[in-house]
């Protein structure tokens, strides 16, 4: 009767050790949902130097389902369509798009970018995407709240 239950014992321990070590291998981060650009951020010598904020009706939304994103942009002061569609991936803080069909504005810029890459900062209800050039600089942040 103790060899049943010591063996049993070690079976609830493994499985219980093999079950964390498989969460912590799982990206922290979720940005399956609906999102709305809050503001921008504007950087020097990595610091905030500015924040611009939407006006007059500007407005940018992007969503992110099962590794797929799609974005549109509204500004009553450009005649352009502004939207795109791709994949995304996340891994070690570093969120990268691939746009696969764009406005054709957008697709001017994804013709000499092929994948858009930034540093990802999120907690349950915002994240932050921001750009860093050649140089490892900070020079620009889009600031993201999730719709409900």
């Amino acid at each position: 009767m103790k060899t049943l239950v010591l063996i049993l014992l070690g079976v609830c321990f493994f499985s219980t050790v093999t079950r964390q070590n498989k969460t912590t291998d799982i990206e922290p981060y979720n940005l399956e949902g609906v999102w709305e650009l809050k503001h921008q951020f504007l950087y020097e010598d990595n610091q905030i130097s500015d924040t611009i904020l939407n006006q007059n009706g500007y407005r940018q939304v992007k969503m992110y389902s099962k590794e797929k994103v799609m974005w549109t942009r509204f500004d009553p002061k450009d005649n352009n369509e502004w939207f795109g569609y791709g994949t995304y991936s996340i891994k070690d803080g570093v969120l990268e798009e691939r746009l696969e069909y764009a406005s054709g504005p957008m697709m001017k810029i994804v013709d000499t970018i092929q994948v858009f890459r930034f540093e990802l900062m999120m907690d349950s209800n915002s994240y932050q995407q921001i750009n860093i050039d050649k140089n490892g600089q900070y020079t620009l942040a889009e600031n993201y709240s999730r719709i409900e």
